[in-house]
């Protein structure tokens, strides 16, 4: 939840000032029209500098408690006993605590979603939003099952991206480190032997002593640089300007974007069809799914239809013209809804783009290890050949 800072007028032409917690601006504007304020700004408060603190529970660890409660509720246990079984029992201290918190909720009166509701950062919109369906539906087991399915998915197909990412990040580093070494310690040792030669140097080696002499004479200013670009970088990216412009980067970066766009098509499907079908209104399903996209253009689009949908419309529309979806996805999502079966419809769109991750990751892996194989040997080589084109001139004069 975001704090918002607003102005605006009431019916009676008063001005009006205050802070008010929401979701979304788009939240806050709908809270404020209830409340019959007219509004004349809205601005985000500027977050205060301190340090955030992770909660400690892995995702894993989510999707493996998700699925032990389901079977236990399955089985018929009384939920409270069951969150006392998987307090007790749970590995992850962290997570174990947030459990025994959650039980003695419920066990005061409170339902499952609200007490889940407490702890936003380890069971987030989309869950207790299923929890909350799954109780007033009277199929909780049922909707726990599915919920357990989809993290599953979900941490499956973020692994793959994940790993796909690791592989080129790793080898980048090395690459950029042995570079680095080399400019800095084997470089200036052959840079001292050509000054007492006082041989005429030719261009290549003059370009790397250079670049060498650069490198280790502002070696701490280029440090210094370095560390306010990235936190630069990371503060803009926190921006919703600068995190929209990020993710539209991506999208059309070369080699990955093609990955990130499918596993965000495949994200987007599978937890819409997964809300849907556990009795998730078609709204509440949508502005679910927007918070929890991880994508803001993705998100933009699903807020948009969100508005057609209120207007009558479809929610084809708005998904077409952000770009992001293929014409076969926003096909396949009409076909849905005129037929009334647009959970399973998604569900489908999900396991086709699953497996469309696993080809794309494939295909970058088999792109990017050539690629890095060339770069890194035309760097590398390219230093050591530098370095002996004066000896081979010395050697063919004598």
């Amino acid at each position: 939840m975001a704090v918002f800072e607003y102005k605006g007028k009431t019916l009676a032409g008063a001005a009006v000032q205050g802070e008010l917690s929401a979701g979304s601006r788009e939240d806050l504007e709908r809270i404020l029209r209830q409340n019959r304020i007219m509004i004349t700004s809205i601005r985000k408060k500027p977050a205060e500098l301190k340090l955030k603190l992770g909660t400690g529970v892995k995702k894993i660890d989510i999707s493996r408690f998700t699925r032990q409660f389901a079977t236990m509720i399955g089985a018929g246990l009384p939920m409270v006993q069951c969150l006392e079984i998987l307090g007790t029992q749970t590995e992850n201290k962290a997570l174990s605590k947030i459990i025994i918190n959650v039980k003695d909720s419920v066990a005061s009166g409170s339902t499952l979603s609200e007490a889940m509701a407490k702890h936003p950062k380890v069971f987030d919109p989309l869950y207790t939003n299923m929890v909350e369906a799954g109780e007033v539906g009277g199929a909780l087991d049922t909707i726990l099952v599915r919920l357990a399915g989809y993290r599953e998915k979900a941490d499956a197909l973020v692994r793959k991206v994940k790993g796909a990412m690791v592989y080129p990040a790793v080898v980048l580093v090395v690459a950029t480190g042995v570079t680095i070494a080399m400019l800095t310690f084997i470089v200036p040792v052959f840079a001292n032997m050509f000054n007492s030669l006082g041989a005429e140097l030719p261009g290549p080696t003059k370009v790397i002593l250079g670049i060498s002499k650069f490198l280790t004479s502002n070696f701490h200013f280029i440090l210094l640089a370095l560390g306010a670009a990235i936190t630069g970088f990371v503060l803009w990216v926190k921006t919703e300007a600068g995190k929209a412009s990020f993710d539209k980067i991506t999208l059309k970066a070369p080699l990955f974007g093609n990955l990130i766009r499918k596993s965000a098509v495949a994200r987007f499907t599978r937890t819409l069809g997964t809300l849907l079908s556990s009795g998730v209104s078609i709204i509440d399903a949508m502005d679910v799914t927007a918070k929890t996209a991880g994508n803001a253009v993705i998100a933009g689009a699903i807020r948009r239809a969100v508005l057609a949908i209120a207007e009558g419309e479809t929610i084809t529309g708005p998904l077409k013209d952000s770009g992001v979806f293929p014409p076969m996805v926003t096909q396949m999502i009409s076909v849905g809804e005129k037929t009334g079966g647009l959970d399973e419809m998604l569900a489908k769109i999900a396991d086709f783009y699953d497996e469309e991750v696993d080809a794309a990751v494939s295909a970058m892996t088999s792109l990017i290890e050539p690629l890095i194989i060339v770069v890194l040997g035309a760097v590398i080589g390219g230093i050591l050949v530098a370095m002996y084109l004066p000896m081979f001139e010395i050697i063919g004069k004598i």
